[in-house]
This record gives C-alpha cells, sequence and structure tokens, in this order.
C-alpha cells in the first residue's frame, strides 16, 4: 500500500514520484483551493448557523463550500411525521419526534420481532400446518416443496387415505399449481408458563426459519400496530446536504398527491399517506444549497419565508386535484441557507431574501485567481491527486504532469488579467486532467504524463475556440453552418453578425 504524505509546502513534494503519494485532507473545507475569506465564513455558517450568498462564476467551489458546511454539522435530532387526523382526515396531524423516542421506538420495534428457530426447533404439529415437516417420513424440509424430497410423497397427504387415485390426483394438483406455498403462514397455539397459567403463543413463517412469538412480544407487535396510521416525512437518519438547484415548486415546498378515489375510505389512498416533503422540509437542521438562486424568480418569496418562520405548511398545489384540500401547517424548516450566482445574476435576487441573508449571515465574492506562491502550487499538486481519486477512472499523475498543470492554470489566470496568479477556476482545470486521464488509460498508461497533458490541452478547448483556429472566426465558421435561407430568417444572425467577429477575432 502506497504511503501518503500531507501536503503543506512545495518543499513537501520533493521525493514523490505520482499524486498517488498525496495524502487527501479528511475536513472537506481544507481541500477547497484559495477562497479564505469563503472558507473562514462557511466555518462561521456552521458553528452559528448562518446564511451564505457566494457570488462568482461557474467551477469556483461554491458547491463544494456549501457541502462542506453540511459536515460542519451535528447530526440531526428530529425526524417529521405526519398522524392520520380521524375526525378531520384532510388535516393531518403534524409530528415532531425527538432522537431519544425514536431510539426507545426502535428498541421496542426490535422487541416485536421475536424469535427465529430452525424448524426442527418447534413443536412438530406447528412444522407439520407450517409445511416444514412431512407427514409420512418425519424429514424437514422447505415449505415451498410441495412434495417431500425424502419420500417423494406429498406433504398435503392425509395418512390412512383409501383413495387408491391419492397420489394421482396429487401430483396432478401439484403440477397445477406449483406456485400455492404449502401449509399455513401463521399457527396459533397455547402452552403452559411455569406458573401453571396458560399463555398464546404464534408461529409464522420467516423464510427457511421459523418466527415465534409469545405474549410479551405479541402485546408489543400491537402497540405498533396503533402506530401504522402515521407516514415519516423527513427521517431522522438523512443526509443534511440538500440540493434544490433548479427545483420546481412541488420539489421546493412540497405537494399532496393527487388520489382518483378522492381519499375514500375503502378504495382511495389516505390523505396522510399523500403528503410530500419539499427540500426545504428536507433540509431542516441541514444545508439547503441554491445555485444559480435568481432562475427561481418568485419562488425565492417562499424561501424567504421560510427562513423567517423556520416552518412552512405543506398544502396540495394543483387546484384541481385531489390533494388541494389536504393541508399540514407548520412543518419545521430550520435550514442554514447557501446560495450562489453570479455577477450579474446579482439584481434578480428579491431585495427582501438578500436583506435577510445579510441580517443573519454574509454575502462572499468568490476569488478567480490565487497568488502564484510555493504554498499555493503544492495546493495545486493536491488538487490534482483529489480530482483523480474523486473520478476514480483514470491513472495518477506524474509530478512532471502536475508542474505542467500548475503552468496551464497560471497561463489561465494570465488570460484573466492576473499575470501573477493561478486560476481558481477548477472545475475547467478537472476537465483537462480528466481528458489527460482518459488519454492515459486508453494507452494503458500507468500514470499520466507531460505528453497526455499536452493533448489533453489540444482537445479539451471550448468549442468557440475550434471554431476559431478552423473557420478564422465565430461569425466565418457560423456561415458555413448555416444555409443563405436560415441566414435571411434570423434576426438573431444578421444583428450579431458584426459583433461575433469582434468577440473571437
Amino acid at each position: 500500500m502506497t504511503k501518503k504524505k500531507a501536503i503543506k509546502k512545495w518543499e513537501d513534494l520533493e521525493g514523490l514520484k505520482s499524486t498517488e503519494e498525496i495524502a487527501i485532507p479528511t475536513d472537506p473545507l481544507e481541500r477547497v483551493l484559495g477562497q479564505e475569506e469563503a472558507i473562514a465564513l462557511a466555518k462561521v455558517a456552521a458553528i452559528q448557523r448562518r446564511h451564505l450568498l457566494l457570488v462568482g462564476p461557474p467551477g469556483t467551489g461554491k458547491s463544494m463550500i456549501a457541502q462542506a458546511i453540511s459536515l460542519h454539522l451535528p447530526n440531526p435530532s428530529q425526524e417529521v411525521r405526519v398522524v392520520n387526523n380521524p375526525e378531520n382526515p384532510e388535516r393531518p396531524i403534524l409530528e415532531v419526534v425527538e432522537e431519544l423516542y425514536i431510539h426507545e421506538e426502535n428498541i421496542s420495534r426490535a422487541g416485536a420481532m421475536g424469535e427465529l428457530l430452525p424448524p426442527d426447533k418447534v413443536p412438530t404439529n406447528v412444522a407439520e400446518r407450517l409445511g416444514y415437516l412431512c407427514k409420512h417420513c418425519h424429514k424437514y424440509s422447505s415449505f415451498t416443496e410441495r412434495a417431500c424430497p425424502h419420500c417423494t410423497r406429498s406433504k398435503t397427504e392425509m395418512g390412512g387415505s383409501t383413495n387408491p387415485f391419492g397420489d394421482l390426483l396429487g401430483s396432478m394438483l401439484e403440477s397445477a399449481m406449483p406456485q400455492v406455498s404449502l401449509g399455513k403462514d401463521k399457527v396459533t397455539t397455547t402452552r403452559k408458563n411455569n406458573d401453571g397459567t396458560d399463555e398464546m403463543v404464534v408461529f409464522e413463517r420467516a423464510g427457511e426459519k421459523v418466527r415465534m412469538l409469545d405474549q410479551k412480544t405479541l402485546e408489543k407487535r400491537r402497540e405498533l400496530d396503533k402506530t401504522s396510521n402515521r407516514k415519516t416525512l423527513v427521517k431522522l437518519d438523512r443526509n443534511p446536504f440538500i440540493l434544490a438547484t433548479g427545483a420546481s415548486e412541488t420539489e421546493l415546498l412540497g405537494d399532496v398527491r393527487h388520489d382518483p378515489y378522492g381519499g375514500h375510505n375503502n378504495l382511495g389512498t389516505p390523505a396522510y399517506e399523500r403528503v410530500v416533503a419539499g427540500a426545504i422540509h428536507e433540509a431542516h437542521e441541514g444545508v439547503l444549497f441554491i445555485d444559480e438562486i435568481s432562475h427561481l424568480g418568485n419562488l425565492q418569496r417562499f424561501i424567504l419565508t421560510a427562513m423567517q418562520d423556520h416552518k412552512f405548511p405543506i398544502a396540495g398545489r394543483n387546484p384541481q386535484s385531489a390533494g388541494a384540500s389536504v393541508k399540514v401547517d407548520s412543518v419545521p424548516c430550520d435550514f442554514i441557507l447557501v446560495a450562489a450566482c453570479n455577477i450579474q445574476d446579482l439584481e434578480h435576487i428579491l431585495s427582501p431574501l438578500r436583506s435577510r441573508i445579510i441580517g443573519g449571515g454574509y454575502e462572499v465574492l468568490i476569488d478567480t485567481v490565487m497568488p502564484d506562491t510555493p504554498e499555493n502550487r503544492a495546493r495545486y499538486a493536491q488538487f490534482v491527486a483529489q480530482e483523480i481519486q474523486m473520478d476514480g477512472r483514470i491513472p495518477h499523475a506524474t509530478m512532471a504532469a502536475v508542474r505542467m498543470i500548475i503552468d496551464e492554470g497560471k497561463i489561465r489566470a494570465k488570460a484573466d488579467n492576473h499575470p501573477n496568479g493561478l486560476t481558481l477556476r477548477l472545475r475547467e482545470l478537472g476537465g483537462l486532467i480528466r481528458a489527460a486521464g482518459d488519454i492515459a488509460k486508453m494507452e494503458n498508461a500507468k500514470l499520466i504524463d507531460v505528453d497526455h497533458i499536452k493533448r489533453a490541452t489540444k482537445r479539451s478547448r471550448p468549442a468557440e475556440e475550434q471554431i476559431k483556429d478552423k473557420y478564422g472566426s465565430y461569425m466565418k465558421g457560423l456561415s458555413k453552418d448555416v444555409s443563405e435561407s436560415q441566414k435571411e430568417k434570423s434576426p438573431y444572425y444578421m444583428h450579431n453578425e458584426h459583433i461575433g467577429d469582434q468577440m473571437f477575432n
């Protein structure tokens, strides 16, 4: 097994042969490159439960920061359920259950499971009635076998039968009904206790074993049956990170499913079973991450309400649905909002929502470059190792290949008007690493080397650059791809013909 080494400064890379020897930090916030201010505020957000608005271009680590916050939060301590309301089924009762009570429930549930026994450890008459024991040869076999594999006689035959055609008739019935399992699924008997009293005992099939339920176990099972008219909306054991980017109104706020039978007692599905939690409820006690939050439009005002009240009702959202009359009030949704957007989209975020974020959190401008220092170059090497490990399908890289990735990061920072920096547009750089890894994989190379990086640099270029190289300009390429009739019908083409040549020349 390769020994891993933590990388803190450039000198730590000395003597390493590949990125396989670089240790990946266990703290997800330490895996984020640059963004010192955002990382510091993310730690504050996790401890103090503050909201964040991350502003910057795609691929700079915004979603990674949001996920890291969720991993720094304590485990959820509440489970949210809805319970049938017999007096008014369309107003299910909300139940918020604490962790301690849930553990007690689990103990009770375990106590209601009974004892698993092999078939030869239960009374013989019970084993026969359940289909495990042959009445003729008194040998055990699976209840799924209608004919005893030991004496080949049917387990359903009764001893002393005078029917001369019994065997033939039994065989015909067995072949005609092979899907019917033998015997009963459950047998109820009694037994004597030490004090002389009778106790009811139930034996039921449990695969190749028999489950025995005594009086105490049956009482616990009856108690659990009383709680069966409820549904868990948000489980205790859940992911504290909820991604709601591009969510619809139903996905974000919850809904009540339609029932064509209108919740009829005998035909329909009860109202409480049709209640569906939204992302804001699933993020209770965790992180709700919404990238490109401005694209939610008017749905932002519902997020604002949920942030203010820490609760939001679930109701049917389609007025023509049978769920329209069902509503559950005050469903908890105490989440940390981590929202993200590009600079040009700031004006499309509702002012009250931004005010709420600033009043209970921070707005952070994400960096696009970091200084070109030995420490940051070492972090670039860690980044390469992280991307390769996260991909899982490409080989590790030589240290020479890592240096070339660093040079590429410097070139991209210079193109971003930062000649002495390293780019933090890491999603694109990660694509370059994967492209190089794919080349190495197709050539059965053990490691990504400099040549793979060089070829991947050409292969992973944006389409606009490829068009410019091939045709000389974007608009010349467009003219080759668009017919004359399409040009005449497209006002967009006519309007942008001059502008396009200025942009890509």
